[in-house]
C-alpha cells in the first residue's frame, strides 16, 4: 500500500510528511525541476545573493505552519520578534506610525487610543466586526466602505495583501478568519515571522532532507500528464516521458497538490477556480556604503505607492506588489526605477552628490519577479468553487492553498490543507485496517 503525492509545494510536502510520520508509504512526484512551488529561492547572479520568487509573511498564530516547521527541524530559520509590529508610511504626507497591538487577547482597536491608526476612534472599527456575518456572495466593501480615513490607512492595503484581491471584489468571509486569527486575537498571534536565510531554507530544503532521510523517494521534473481509470477509481499515473504507467493498486491513495489551472485536464468533470491574479516582487540589493538603519524585523506598509510592503534583510530590500496585473506590461526597468523613489523615501536614504550636497541614491541593482498565478482571485465567485479533500475517484484527494480550507490563499492555508489531505487518507486506511491516523494531525 503506497501514497503517491503529486506535488512538492507547500500543500504536497505537508502531506507527504504528515503521512510518512505516519508510517504510511509515499512517494512524491513534482512537474519543477524544484520543490517548493511559489514557495521557494534562488541565487540571482545580478544581485549576487539568494532571493525569494515572492516575499511571504507569516504572523505568530500560524499554529500548523510551525507545527509544520517543528517536524522538520526548521523553526530557527524563522526571524521572530520579541513583540508584535506593523509600520505604516504615507508616501505623500510623510507620516510614519506603527500598530502594535496589545499584548492580551484584546484586539489593538478596543484598548488605548495610541494603538490605533492615528486620526480614528474606536467607532471606526465597529464595522469590522459585521463581517462575521458575511454571506457567500458578500465583498469587503460590502461592510468596509472606501472613502473613511481607515479604509485607506489600514483596511484597503491588509485586504489587497491577505486576499491579492481588490477589497470591491474581495470575499468578505475570506476575510474575516484572517482578522480573527491574528489581529483580533492580540499581540501573541500576530508577530511577524520572517525567513533569516529565505523561503527555501526555510521551507522547502529541511523538508525534502527529512523526508529523504525516510527514504521517501522524491522524483522532480516528473510531470502528471493522465490518469488512468477503472471504473470511477485511478488505477494508473502517465508521467510525460515516462515509457510505462505507474500502477495505482485497490490499496494505493494518490493526493493531487497541484495548482487548479494543472488540474484542469485530469479532473475535467469538477468545477475549479479559473481566475488568478498577479503578485509582483521587486528585490534591491543595496551598497555596503549605504547600511539600512530600518529594523528588518518589522516589515513596513507603503501606502499611496504601487508597492504594498516593504521587507528589509540587511542590504536587500524587497517590495511586495499585491494584485499586480495592472503591472504586467510595464518593463522591469521602468516598474524598478518608479517604485525605487518611495523605497528610498520609506528608508531615508540619501546619497552624496560630487559637490557635498545631499541627493536621493541612484535606484541600486535590482530583479523584478512577476507570480503570473500567485493565487486564485478570491471574490466571492471563485471562492465558490473551491473543493474539498475528496474527489469523484474515491481513492483520490485534493491538497493545495486553492481548496476549501477556511483560509484564504496563503501559506498557512496550504499547510493545512495537506494535513487534512493525509489525515483523511490516514482515516480510511484505518477504516481498512492498514494504518491509523495519529492524534493531532489536521486540527
Amino acid at each position: 500500500m503506497k501514497v503517491h503525492v503529486i506535488g512538492a509545494g507547500l500543500a504536497g510536502l505537508t502531506s507527504a510528511i504528515r503521512l510518512t510520520e505516519a508510517g504510511v508509504k509515499v512517494a512524491l512526484y513534482e512537474a519543477a525541476p524544484q520543490a517548493g512551488g511559489r514557495v521557494r529561492s534562488f541565487f540571482d547572479d545580478s544581485l549576487g545573493c539568494v532571493v525569494d520568487n515572492g516575499t511571504h509573511l507569516l504572523l505568530s498564530g500560524n499554529d500548523r505552519t510551525l507545527a509544520y516547521l517543528d517536524t522538520v527541524g526548521a523553526r530557527d530559520e524563522l526571524t521572530s520578534p520579541q513583540h508584535a509590529r506593523l509600520d505604516f508610511i504615507d508616501l505623500d504626507s510623510h507620516e510614519r506610525w506603527s500598530l502594535v497591538p496589545d499584548r492580551g487577547r484584546i484586539p489593538f482597536w478596543i484598548t488605548r487610543a495610541k494603538r490605533r491608526v492615528p486620526g480614528t476612534s474606536l467607532s471606526d472599527y465597529l464595522p469590522v466586526l459585521r463581517l462575521a456575518t458575511a454571506k457567500a456572495e458578500d465583498t469587503v466593501t460590502d461592510f468596509l466602505k472606501p472613502g473613511t480615513l481607515l479604509y485607506r490607512r489600514l483596511w484597503d492595503p491588509l485586504c489587497v495583501s491577505v486576499l491579492n484581491t481588490a477589497p470591491e471584489e474581495a470575499s468578505a468571509q475570506a476575510l474575516w478568519p484572517v482578522i480573527t486569527a491574528t489581529l483580533g486575537r492580540g499581540e501573541r498571534y500576530c508577530r511577524p515571522l520572517l525567513a533569516r536565510r529565505g523561503l527555501s531554507a526555510a521551507f522547502v530544503d529541511p523538508a525534502l532532507a527529512w523526508l529523504r532521510s525516510r527514504n521517501v523517494p522524491i522524483r522532480l521534473g516528473t510531470r502528471l500528464d493522465d490518469l488512468e481509470t477503472s471504473g470511477n477509481r485511478v488505477s494508473g499515473l502517465l508521467f510525460a516521458n515516462a515509457d510505462h504507467i505507474v500502477p495505482v493498486s485497490e490499496k494505493d491513495r494518490v493526493i493531487l497538490a497541484m495548482p487548479s489551472h494543472a488540474l484542469k485536464q485530469l479532473l475535467p468533470r469538477t468545477p475549479l477556480p479559473d481566475r488568478y491574479n498577479v503578485i509582483a516582487n521587486v528585490h534591491y540589493r543595496l551598497p555596503d556604503t549605504h547600511p539600512v538603519t530600518h529594523n528588518g524585523d518589522f516589515p513596513m506598509s507603503l501606502l499611496r505607492n504601487p508597492a504594498d510592503w516593504m521587507f528589509v534583510n540587511g542590504q536587500l530590500v524587497s517590495l511586495t506588489i499585491s494584485n499586480a496585473g495592472f503591472l504586467n506590461n510595464e518593463p522591469a526597468d521602468a516598474l524598478a526605477a518608479r517604485l525605487w523613489t518611495g523605497t528610498a523615501q520609506a528608508l531615508e536614504l540619501q546619497g552624496l552628490a560630487p559637490a557635498g550636497s545631499l541627493t536621493a541614491l541612484p535606484c541600486p541593482p535590482f530583479r523584478v519577479i512577476r507570480e503570473r498565478r500567485a493565487t486564485m482571485a478570491q471574490t466571492p465567485g471563485q471562492m465558490a468553487l473551491r473543493q474539498g479533500p475528496r474527489t469523484l475517484h474515491p481513492n483520490v484527494f485534493l491538497a493545495g492553498d486553492w481548496t476549501d480550507t477556511g483560509l484564504p490563499s496563503t501559506i498557512e492555508g496550504a499547510v493545512r490543507s495537506g494535513e487534512t489531505a493525509a489525515a483523511l487518507v490516514q482515516k480510511i486506511l484505518g477504516a481498512n485496517g492498514t494504518a491509523a491516523a495519529p492524534a493531532g494531525i489536521g486540527r
